[in-house]
C-alpha cells in the first residue's frame, strides 16, 4: 500500500521515529496509524512510541506577530511541571514563529522528536492556527493556559486587545446569536421541557418561556450579544462601535 507524506509526517511527530521506519511501518500496517505505532514500539524503534497512547492534559499556547498576521499555537505536555519549564515555552514559542514564516503546513516532527527527548514525555501540538485582518487582538492569560486572537475590520488596538480578553473569560461558541446550531437548542429544550415539567408550569405558558430561554441561550453563547466583561452595560456589539469582527480563535491548554 501507498501510503502519504501527510501520514508519514504526523507518525513522524507522535513518535519521533526517522521517516524511513514510519515508512515502513505505515506500509506494513496498511496505514492504520495506531497499528502503526505498535509495530515500532514492538521493534523498540524508539521510546517516544512508547508515549504515544498518554495523555497531553496539560501545555502552554502562545500567540507570534507578525506583519498584518498572527500565529496561535497550543503545546501539550503530560506534567504540569514540563508546563511551566522555561524551555518548554520558549520551544513553543519557536514553533509558532515557524508556523507564522511557513504556514500551516509546515513539518514540526523535528522539533516535536526532540521536545520528547528532551522533556522526557510526550509532547504534541494540540492546535495551531495562522490569522489574517487589519486590526488583530491578542490576549494570553498570565498562566499561559488560554490564548485568543480576534480580528476586526476598523476599531482601535485597545477595543480589540478588549475584545479578546473577554472571549478568554467568557468563551463564546459563535459570532452571533444566529449561528448557535439547532442541535444545541434541541437538546437544551429538551432540559428545560423537563424541569418546566417538575416545576408544575401550566401548559399554556411553557412555550412562552421556552421561547425566552431559547433566546437567553443564543445570546448568552454569542460574542456580540454578550454582556462586556468589563462592562455589563454595555453588549460586545455596542462596544464595537461601527467597527466589525471578521473572526476569533480561542485555544486552551
Amino acid at each position: 500500500m501507498t501510503v502519504t507524506l501527510d501520514q508519514i509526517k504526523a507518525l513522524r511527530e507522535l513518535t519521533g521515529v526517522s521517516t524511513m521506519s514510519c515508512k515502513k511501518a505505515l506500509e506494513e500496517a496498511e496505514g492504520d496509524e495506531k497499528l502503526a505505532i505498535e509495530i515500532l514500539r514492538k521493534k523498540g524503534e524508539s521510546k517516544a512510541a512508547e508515549r504515544t497512547d498518554r495523555e497531553t492534559k496539560f501545555g502552554v499556547v502562545v500567540i507570534e506577530n507578525g506583519e498584518g498576521k498572527a500565529a496561535i499555537l497550543s503545546l501539550g505536555c503530560e506534567t504540569d511541571f514540563v508546563a511551566k519549564n522555561e524551555d518548554f515555552i520558549k520551544s513553543a514559542q519557536g514553533l509558532a514563529a515557524k508556523l507564522l514564516k511557513e504556514g500551516e503546513n509546515a513539518d514540526f516532527s523535528s522539533e516535536i522528536s526532540d521536545l520528547n527527548i528532551k522533556m522526557g514525555e510526550k509532547i504534541e501540538i494540540k492546535d495551531k492556527k495562522i490569522v489574517e485582518g487589519k486590526n488583530l487582538g491578542k490576549y494570553i492569560h498570565s498562566n499561559n493556559k488560554i490564548a485568543v486572537l480576534v480580528s476586526m475590520n476598523g476599531g482601535d488596538e485597545e477595543t480589540s486587545k478588549d475584545i479578546a480578553m473577554h472571549i478568554a473569560a467568557m468563551n463564546p461558541k459563535v459570532l452571533s446569536a444566529k449561528e448557535i446550531s439547532e442541535d444545541s437548542v434541541t437538546k437544551e429544550k429538551e432540559i428545560w421541557a423537563e424541569q418546566l415539567k417538575n416545576e408544575g408550569k401550566p401548559e399554556n405558558m411553557i412555550e412562552k418561556i421556552m421561547m425566552g430561554k431559547e433566546k437567553k441561550f443564543r445570546e448568552e453563547n454569542a460574542l456580540l450579544t454578550q454582556p462586556f466583561v468589563k462592562d455589563p452595560s454595555k453588549t460586545i456589539e455596542s462596544l464595537l462601535n461601527g467597527a466589525q469582527i471578521d473572526g476569533f480563535w480561542r485555544l486552551e491548554a
